[in-house]
C-alpha cells in the first residue's frame, strides 16, 4: 500500500498543474445594492487543494461524530453540518483571522476554519479534558480565537455580534464581525432589534442567513410570510448567495467584508444581510434530523436554502449534483489544477486524521468533579461556588 502511495506521489510531482483558472460563478440577488459580487473569480491550485482538505476534513469530522453519537458516546445534543462545508470553508476564505464569527449551535465546521484541531473539537463532543472547552461545553460551546461559539438559545447570537461589531468600531480596529444564523431563527424578533441597533450605529457586522429551508422540520413557507431573508432588514443591503459553491460564498464574503469596512469612509456603509441556500444540508442531515443554523454578515444578508423532503431519486440528484465537495473537485481536476489520485490521497490522510483524533476523544480522561467550577469568570482569584447540593462546595480557578 505504502509503495503504492509513494508512487502516485512521485506521479503527482511530476506532472505539469495549471497555478490557477477562471471560474465562472452564480450571480447573487441583490437588495439596496448596484452592484454586487462578481461573477467570475480566480482559483489557484493552492488554495482550491486548501479548501479540499478542509472540507473534507469537516465532513469526515461530522460523519464520525454521527458514529460516535449513536454509539452513545457523544451524548446530549449533537448539530451536525456535514452538507453545508462550502459555507464554513467559503466565508473563513473571505475574511481576516483578525476578524470576528459567532453562530448557533451547528458549530463544530466553523470551530475548526477557525482554527481548532479535530481532535479538540471530537475531545469535547465526547466530554474529555483534552476538549476545547475542558469537556465542559460539548457540541453547542465551542470557542477558539475571534470565535465566539456555538450558542444555544436560537437566534440570541445575532445582537451578541451586533455587539462585537460596536466593539471593533469602538476600537477603531479594521475588522468586521460574521453573525450567522438560521433560517428557523429568522422570525425572532431580536434578530430585527439587532439590524435596526447595527444600522442606526453603523455596525461592521454581515448578518449570515444559513437556510436549508427546514427548521427543526418546518418548512419556511410554513414558518415566514417572506422568505427573502436577505431583503428582512430592510434598511440594510443584502445578497443571496448560492451556499454549496465555495467560490460564491468567498466571493459574496470578500464583497461584504470590504462593504462594511468601507463604513470609516462612508456612513451609509457598515452592515450587509447575506442569505446563504444549502439544499444539501438538507438532504445530509437526516441521519440525525437535526436541523442548520443560521448565517449573518456585518450588515449584509445571505440565505442559504436547501431542497424538501423528496423521494429517494430527487434526494440521490440533489446528492450527486449540489454537493460542495464534488463540486470543487469536479472543477479542480477538468482545469488541471490536481489530479483524481492526488485528491484521493487527500482523503486517505483526512481519513486517518479523524481515526487518531477519535482514538483520543474516546480514551482522553474525563474532566474530574472538582473542576465542575473552574473558569466561571477570567483573571479572578479562586473562590468557593456552592454545587447542586448546597453542601457541596468547588473552589474556582481561573
Amino acid at each position: 500500500m505504502y509503495a503504492g502511495l509513494h508512487a502516485s506521489r512521485v506521479l503527482v510531482a511530476s506532472r505539469n498543474f495549471a497555478n490557477d483558472a477562471t471560474f465562472e460563478i452564480k450571480k447573487c440577488d441583490l437588495h439596496r445594492l448596484e452592484e454586487g459580487p462578481p461573477v467570475t473569480t480566480v482559483l489557484t491550485r493552492e488554495d482550491g487543494l486548501k479548501y479540499y482538505r478542509m472540507m473534507q476534513t469537516v465532513r469526515r469530522m461530522e460523519l464520525k461524530a454521527d458514529q460516535l453519537y449513536k454509539q452513545k458516546i457523544i451524548r446530549g445534543f449533537c448539530h451536525l453540518c456535514d452538507g453545508q462545508e462550502a459555507c464554513c470553508v467559503g466565508l473563513e476564505a473571505g475574511i481576516n483571522p483578525t476578524d470576528h464569527l459567532i453562530t448557533a449551535y451547528r458549530a463544530h465546521g466553523f470551530t475548526f476554519t477557525r482554527g481548532l484541531s479535530v481532535r479538540e473539537i471530537l475531545a469535547e463532543l465526547t466530554g474529555r479534558r483534552g476538549g476545547c472547552a475542558k469537556g465542559k461545553g460539548g457540541s453547542m460551546h465551542m470557542y477558539a480565537k475571534n470565535f465566539y461559539g456555538g450558542n444555544g438559545i436560537v437566534g440570541a447570537q445575532v445582537p451578541l455580534g451586533a455587539g462585537i461589531a460596536l466593539a471593533c468600531k469602538y476600537n477603531g480596529k479594521d475588522e468586521v464581525c460574521l453573525t450567522l444564523y438560521g433560517d428557523g431563527a429568522a422570525n425572532q424578533g431580536q434578530i430585527f432589534e439587532a439590524y435596526n441597533m447595527a444600522a442606526l450605529w453603523k455596525l461592521p457586522c454581515i448578518f449570515i442567513c444559513e437556510n436549508n429551508r427546514y427548521g427543526m422540520g418546518t418548512s419556511v413557507e410554513r414558518a415566514a410570510a417572506s422568505t427573502d431573508y436577505y431583503k428582512r432588514g430592510d434598511f440594510i443591503p443584502g445578497l443571496r448567495v448560492d451556499g454549496m459553491d465555495i467560490l460564491c460564498v468567498r466571493e459574496a464574503t470578500r464583497f461584504a467584508a470590504a462593504y462594511c469596512r468601507s463604513g470609516k469612509l462612508c456612513s451609509s456603509h457598515s452592515n450587509i444581510s447575506v442569505d446563504v441556500s444549502l439544499p444539501l444540508r438538507n438532504v445530509l442531515r437526516l441521519h440525525l434530523a437535526i436541523c442548520p443554523t443560521g448565517t449573518v454578515l456585518t450588515p449584509i444578508t445571505v440565505f442559504l436554502s436547501s431542497y424538501s423532503y423528496r423521494t429517494r431519486e430527487e434526494i440521490q440528484e440533489v446528492r450527486s449534483k449540489s454537493d460542495p465537495i464534488m463540486l470543487l473537485k469536479d472543477r479542480m481536476v477538468n482545469s488541471n489544477l490536481a489530479s483524481v489520485e492526488e485528491l484521493k490521497e487527500i482523503d486517505v490522510e483526512v481519513r486517518k486524521e479523524i481515526e487518531d483524533a477519535a482514538q483520543f476523544a474516546t480514551a482522553d480522561p474525563e474532566p474530574p468533579l472538582e473542576e465542575l467550577g473552574y473558569h466561571i469568570y477570567s483573571s479572578d482569584p479562586p473562590f468557593e461556588v456552592r454545587g447542586a447540593n448546597q453542601w457541596i462546595k468547588f473552589k474556582s480557578v481561573s
